[in-house]
């Protein structure tokens, strides 16, 4: 049995459940029992952001996992910093698409063989090259040169080669981690990659956040290979085992149906939490409403339209920083805030990356074009999706493009349409100055960088909105129009 998981993102009450869905199945069902990570694991809610990653590892390293693989998020803090704490879990770390500009062999392996009983399982890892997009500046030294490569041409070549090499070695099976997901900006994707290779067993797959019991897609001979993910955020449990016919079976544990828990992984993981409560539990503020990136059926709000926590923080730049915009993509607001008490560690929860805000002057031409990039995939979900500040403008999804585009004037009081050859002063998370996604604000002038995002919005709310979050966020404020004509 191999138990899988993918795009966690700091979820920690969720391992010691894993681990001890792994202990009973030891206990009842087979002698052998397997823990593997599909990656995204290090980011995405305070426990991450706030040790840049130690405390994930903290947890991790209790687990007994036999693989991992690398998502996205593991990139954050930067290749030096995730080259630091991934040793420490103990796990061989696999990428068979991750390498040094300039260089042909992988930074990781490619992949590693486990015995169980008498079969060999290769576990291959492979990771989106979507990640040098969202996570650009992970890539580039502060020269602009690129310094690591996932090699988009030739992802799938590079997983055949790691297959035939783990056959090569006596792989009686292989299972490949994947963080490519269903869909991405590059092509690249976990269906097309079975399409395109042969002699792979199983794909345990992340990145998307689907929930897949288990799909089985064709590879290039044809055989029907089971692609799975588990959702996030330990929604599920993932459940692979192999029957005696040699067969791949695949299946999803709802989290509210584990009632296992394994004590020794649940104290690193109260422990942690005492940290943390100890460290972020300064009081911000207090709202009478949640606010919400989420919408009740969990779909992303704030990454396909504009969202009043979205709202929020963009006041919060442009007011703070006293620039005509404020702007934030989505894909950086990642947690709600609730009703009642606001303490700062509900701040980095919601604002979990270590990003700036950047004060930059864009022109008119600048922001259309960059409205037009981060909107075309409007209504889905899309985590450069602006939420503004100072602005209004009209999405028309049919044809992917924005108009009736508006600036604030102060002076006037009024709304006033943009001018194409004007400059404006926009406050920006440096993700998006620095040319996350789509690159349309990279080349405009940089002024300075401020504080951490979530310092911004803490002041804005304890100092600008005197500790209460005002009534007119509980509710959207027409920044932004969605028609389909």
């Amino acid at each position: 049995m191999i138990l899988y998981e993918n795009d966690v993102h700091c979820a920690n009450t969720g391992y010691p459940k894993m681990r001890g869905l792994a202990d009973a199945i030891l206990a009842s069902d087979t002698s052998y029992v397997g823990l593997v990570s599909s990656g995204d694991f290090l980011q995405g809610a305070l426990s991450g952001a706030y040790s840049h990653g130690q405390y994930i590892v903290d947890i991790m390293k209790n687990m007994g996992y036999d693989a991992i693989t690398l998502g996205n998020h593991e990139f954050d803090y930067g290749v030096p910093r995730m080259l630091e704490l991934l040793p420490q879990i103990g796990t061989p770390v696999v990428s068979a698409n991750f390498t040094e500009v300039g260089k042909t062999e992988t930074i990781f392996p490619p992949y590693v063989i486990k015995q169980y009983g008498d079969k060999r399982i290769a576990f291959v890892g492979v990771l989106t090259p979507e990640t040098m997009l969202a996570e650009a500046y992970a890539f580039f030294d502060e020269d602009n040169n690129l310094l690591y490569d996932l090699n988009a041409l030739e992802v799938y070549d590079m997983v055949q080669e790691a297959v035939d090499d783990a056959r090569a070695e006596g792989a009686d099976y292989v299972i490949v981690l994947s963080h490519l997901g269903e869909s991405n900006e590059t092509g690249v994707d976990s269906h097309s990659m079975v399409n395109a290779t042969r002699g792979i067993d199983a794909v345990l797959d992340g990145h998307t956040h689907a929930v897949i019991p288990g799909e089985w897609v064709g590879n290039i001979d044809g055989q029907p290979v089971p692609v799975t993910q588990t959702g996030t955020q330990f929604a599920n449990y993932g459940k692979l085992w192999i029957s005696r016919d040699g067969k791949f079976h695949t299946s999803l544990v709802a989290d509210d149906d584990n009632p296992y828990c394994n004590t020794n992984v649940a104290a690193t993981v109260d422990s942690i939490q005492t940290l943390l409560d100890a460290a972020t539990s300064e009081t911000v503020g207090t709202s009478d409403f949640d606010l919400l990136v989420k919408n009740p059926s969990g779909d992303w709000i704030v990454r396909s339209e504009e969202a009043s926590i979205g709202d929020l923080v963009s006041d919060a730049f442009r007011i703070i920083s006293d620039t005509q915009i404020g702007l934030i993509n989505g894909g950086a607001l990642r947690n709600d805030i609730l009703a009642g008490e606001i303490i700062y560690g509900h701040v980095m929860s919601l604002l979990p990356n270590d990003n700036h805000v950047s004060i930059i002057v864009a022109t008119g031409k600048d922001i259309l074009d960059m409205l037009e990039e981060c909107c075309m995939n409007c209504p889905d979900d899309d985590g450069s999706f602006p939420q503004v500040s100072g602005m209004k403008f009209t999405i028309h999804a049919v044809s992917n493009t924005v108009s009736d585009v508006m600036v604030y004037n102060e002076e006037t009081d009024a709304y006033e349409p943009i001018d194409e050859n004007k400059s404006y002063t926009i406050a920006v998370n440096d993700y998006y100055r620095t040319g996350g996604y789509y690159g349309s604000l990279a080349g405009c002038q940089l002024v300075k960088d401020t504080a951490i995002c979530r310092d911004v919005v803490r002041q804005y709310i304890f100092e600008i909105l005197d500790g209460v979050i005002s009534d007119i966020y509980k509710e959207t404020q027409d920044r932004i129009r969605i028609v389909y004509d």
